[in-house]
C-alpha cells in the first residue's frame, strides 16, 4: 500500500506558550495516524488498539505514539455504530 506525499510545512506562529506547540504537534500526528488506519482498514475507535496504532505509526514513519497519541486517535476516528 502507498501512502500519499507529504505537503509542504509551513511555519507555525510565533510567540505562542510550549504548551501550544507540543498540543498542536500531537494533533497533526494523530490525524496522520488516524488517516493512515482509516486507509488500512481500520475504521472505527474500538478497532484502534494501541499496539495497532504504534503499528500504522511505523509503517507511516513517525516517532511511536505516547498513550495520550493514542487516545487521541481513537478521539478522531468514529464511534461504533448502534445495531
Amino acid at each position: 500500500m502507498t501512502f500519499p506525499v507529504a505537503l509542504r510545512k509551513q511555519p507555525l506562529p510565533a510567540g505562542q506558550p510550549r504548551e501550544w506547540y507540543e498540543a498542536h504537534n500531537r494533533q497533526l500526528k494523530a490525524m496522520r495516524i488516524a488517516i493512515a488506519l482509516l486507509d488500512t482498514g481500520v475504521y472505527t475507535a474500538r478497532q484502534a488498539r494501541d499496539r495497532t496504532i504504534a503499528a500504522t505509526a511505523a509503517k507511516i514513519g513517525v516517532h511511536p505514539p505516547s498513550r495520550t497519541t493514542c487516545r487521541l486517535v481513537r478521539s478522531l476516528l468514529p464511534a461504533d455504530q448502534p445495531r
